[in-house]
């Protein structure tokens, strides 16, 4: 059985192109993960706020970051997909944040092959209601868990997401080989 997180290249020419693995879809609660050792997509948790993701996440294959897990990407959709889903992407944006002390800072992503996205090139290109919901999302979706805290540390451009997701090439490679 094919790994996803291990067996997938990072994408068809990372860092300009990437691979979003699913894992939790647009308007759900359901916090999903993916279990590498099954390997499958499986419920972690159900969000205890009541918020909703506000586009497709899940991660980059071949990624590690700087909070010990795969690197994590938003790909923003007009339809949800669903959990396993590899959409073909391309960065548009990094959104910096803190989670419980340890750096977890997100892609922004736009499927390749939706060309109502053809238009986001960048940071500037995201709706100001866009980037408010996914800043609003982040700040609020840990708040009833008992002892969690989640900071969001402002946005960067595409040239910013590019750097870090080939830092967490890098990552990959010196951890996993």
């Amino acid at each position: 059985m094919t790994n996803l997180w291990e067996d997938l290249e990072t994408g068809p020419n990372a860092p300009e192109e990437i691979y979003a693995v699913v894992e939790c879809l647009k308007g759900d609660r359901n916090k999903y993960e993916y279990d590498k050792d099954i390997p499958a997509v499986v419920l972690d948790r159900v969000l205890h706020s009541n918020v909703h993701y506000p586009a497709d996440y899940g991660f980059i294959p071949r990624s590690y970051y700087d909070d010990g897990d795969p690197f994590d990407v938003m790909v923003l959709v007009e339809d949800r997909t669903f959990p396993g889903c590899v959409i073909e992407a391309r960065p548009v944006a990094l959104m910096r944040m803190d989670d419980d002390g340890e750096q977890d800072d997100k892609v922004i992503a736009v499927p390749i092959e939706d060309p109502r996205f053809d238009h986001i090139e960048d940071l500037a290109d995201i709706p100001d209601q866009t980037r408010a919901e996914i800043d609003e999302f982040f700040s609020t979706y840990k708040n009833l868990e008992a002892g969690k805290e989640v900071e969001t540390l402002g946005w960067e451009d595409k040239a910013a997401a590019k750097d870090a997701i080939r830092h967490a090439q890098d990552l990959y490679a010196e951890h996993f080989g």
